[in-house]
Parts: C-alpha cells; sequence; structure tokens
C-alpha cells in the first residue's frame, strides 16, 4: 500500500498580531506549532526516555550532526537502521548541521571556502565538514527535517566580517541544497531548512532572506542569535528578521531559549525553538515555574511540602514535595535531575500549548502580559 502521509506541509491554524499557530505534517507525524523541541545532542534527551519525553507532549526533537558524526559515527547509525530505531524515537527529528559546534571550536579548527577543517573534542582525530559532508551525515541519520551547513559569527565581529560570513553562509545553502537533492530516496521523506545570517544588522539579514528565498528552502531558520547579545538586542532584531521570512513557511529561532525568550519570540511571528536550557538546568537543580525558576539548592526549600509548581500537571509535580527535591540535589542524586528535567520538559511543553491556545482563541498579548507579570514578578 503506498504511502499518502505527505513530505512536508505547513498550514497556519490562526494568526494573532504577529504570533502564529499551525501544524507541520510529515512522513513521520505532525508538528504542532509554535513547537518546543527538545535537545537529544547524542542520541537522548538528556535523564529521560524516549517514551515520557513523547508523553509530555513534545511532536519533535532535536539531534546533534556534531556529536553523532564523531561517536557512534553516522555511519554506524546508519548500519543500526537509523536515528529513530537506534534511540528508540518514532517522531520527526531534526538535526542541526554541525556548523555551530564547529565554529565554537575556534583554535581546534581552519575555515576555508570549502566547509571546515577541525580536530575532534574527544581524540583529536582531523576531520572535514562541508556543506556536502553535513548532508551526507544528515542523510545517513535518517533526518526528518535537515537543516544547512552555515557559519554562526558572534554579533560583536566588526560588520564586513559578519557580511562576508553571512555570503559564505549563503553560497553554502545553495551547496546544501543541491547536496540534499542528490539524495533522492531521502529528499522524498523529508526536508531542508535554510538558516538565515546577518547578526543585529537589518540589512544583512535582509540580503540573506532575499537569497535564501531565491535558492528556495521547505522552512527557514534564524540563526546568529542567542550567542551573547542578551534578550534586548535579539527581540530588536526578532522585531524585523522573522517578517523577511516566507510567510508560508515555518520559522525556527535557533538555540532558544528561557520561557520569557520564548513568548517575546513568538509574539514576534517565531513558529520553532530548540534549547538545552530545560535538561541542563534539570540536572544543576533549576526548575521552571509559571511563578519563575527556583533554585532547588537553596535551603528554604528544605522542609517546603509543596510541589514544585501548583499549576502544573507532571507526575513530578503530583507525586514529589520541594522538600524531597531539594535532599535529592543535596545527596547528588540521579533520580533529583531525573525528576527535575522531566517537571522542566513539561512546563516548555505546557507553556507552547498555552501558547497555540491563546493565539487560536485571539488572546496572545493578554497572554504575554500575564505571563510576564507572573514569571518575572
Amino acid at each position: 500500500m503506498a504511502d499518502t502521509k505527505p513530505r512536508f506541509t505547513f498550514t497556519l491554524k490562526a494568526i494573532d498580531g504577529a504570533a502564529r499557530t499551525g501544524e507541520i505534517a510529515m512522513k513521520r507525524g505532525t508538528i504542532r506549532t509554535p513547537a518546543f523541541m527538545p535537545v537529544g545532542t547524542a542520541a537522548t534527551v538528556k535523564a529521560m526516555k524516549p517514551e515520557a519525553v513523547r508523553a509530555l507532549g513534545a511532536d519533535i526533537i532535536l539531534g546533534n550532526t556534531y556529536h553523532l558524526m564523531l561517536r557512534p559515527g553516522a555511519e554506524r547509525v546508519a548500519k543500526l537502521g537509523g536515528l529513530h530505531k537506534f534511540m528508540n524515537w518514532h517522531r520527526p527529528i531534526l538535526t542541526d548541521s554541525g556548523g555551530y559546534q564547529v565554529m565554537s571550536l575556534s583554535d581546534l579548527r581552519k575555515l576555508t571556502e570549502e566547509g571546515v577543517e577541525f580536530k575532534s573534542h574527544l581524540d583529536g582525530s582531523r576531520h572535514m565538514l562541508s556543506p556536502e559532508r553535513s548532508m551526507a551525515i544528515q542523510r545517513l541519520l535518517g533526518s526528518d527535517i535537515v537543516m544547512a551547513f552555515d557559519e554562526c559569527p558572534r554579533a560583536d565581529r566588526p560588520r564586513d566580517e559578519i557580511a562576508a560570513s553571512m555570503e559564505l553562509s549563503m553560497r553554502w545553502a545553495k551547496r546544501s541544497r543541491e547536496g540534499f537533492d542528490s539524495g533522492e530516496e531521502h529528499a522524498a521523506r523529508s526536508a531542508l531548512f535554510g538558516i538565515q545570517q546577518g547578526a543585529l544588522d537589518e540589512d544583512l539579514r535582509r540580503i540573506s532572506a532575499q537569497k535564501l528565498t531565491e535558492i528556495g528552502f521547505d522552512g527557514y531558520a534564524i540563526g546568529g542569535l542567542a550567542v551573547g547579545e542578551g534578550q534586548e538586542a535579539m527581540f530588536a532584531t526578532l522585531d524585523f528578521a522573522p517578517a523577511m521570512l516566507p510567510e508560508n513557511a515555518p520559522r525556527y529561532l535557533m538555540g532558544v531559549g528561557k520561557p520569557d525568550d520564548l513568548v517575546g519570540a513568538v509574539e514576534r511571528g517565531v513558529d520553532m525553538f530548540d534549547c538545552v536550557l530545560p535538561t541542563r538546568s534539570g540536572r544543576n537543580g533549576q526548575a521552571f515555574t509559571w511563578n519563575g525558576p527556583l533554585n532547588l539548592r537553596n535551603a528554604r526549600h528544605a522542609e517546603d511540602t509543596g510541589p514544585l509548581d501548583e499549576r502544573c500537571s507532571c507526575t513530578t509535580c503530583a507525586s514529589y514535595s520541594r522538600a524531597y527535591l531539594h535532599h535529592l540535589q543535596k545527596s547528588g542524586e540521579i533520580l533529583g535531575a531525573m525528576l527535575v528535567t522531566e517537571h522542566n520538559l513539561a512546563f516548555y511543553q505546557q507553556l507552547m500549548q498555552a501558547m497555540r491556545d491563546a493565539i487560536g482563541e485571539g488572546h496572545f498579548a493578554a497572554f504575554a502580559r500575564q505571563f510576564r507579570a507572573d514569571y518575572l514578578g
């Protein structure tokens, strides 16, 4: 029987101001937007079983090309049946291109027009990552959403360097498109996203968006933000950057972020997010709640019998007190990381659902105001 599921379609269900809610339909399932993608860097969302991540409401997760190409290796993952089978996640997976991680290696890498030659942080072995190689790796992994290979410069670099970097990323975007299309079988069931660059510069962002649109992608990411510029500068850039991208395609803000970042970005027209923050914070005793973040290592929680968050429906909040979670964190018990990570991921998915509902009901501005009043105090 023929597979009639769509390769990739994006349908907007409602728009409220600049905020949008919709659905991405793919062969492995539907992704509700705005969407938050838990990060599964090394084929695992840290401290979580895949089925638990799904049960919390995640429609899609993110995998990391750089880490997986080094260990266990993309060819090995392919030999073992692909990333979905390998990690027991059978819904969509987005893989980043590896560009950001390679660029962050600084003295361990050499940048040329061809790509980036770098030394592995694991064993010092040398590797070459180019647009073509990045597409091949993501094909071997079996990614549902593939990211174009790009360079991600810091916003504090001189404008001429940022402009040159953006132009290089656009040439790499074209090569990524060609490399992706050359894998016909994979391209027939997956999608390719381009990445807008230009740091905080409106003119460079516009040029980048125009070039990406001319090449043509299924979706468009906003790259080069959340790299140290601060929330105010990020929001100032998001005041113009998303609207430069095609309205009928999803817009993905890479590497963001804190809950108030997500609300502010949705307010400005962003549809998709990923960030290590909820899992990393969970391992370090920070919990996100509707009334703001709290540090479970703080002594004030030692005898608090209340839940982490009275408005949260996760099993951590239903079954365990702040006092117990404080004890686990202070004792260095693995269960502490597991329970707080579960709560944080649940909170993020509940926040996304609340935003989808508010947009659909036409009162997102009021929702955002109340959220900030509660969360930021």
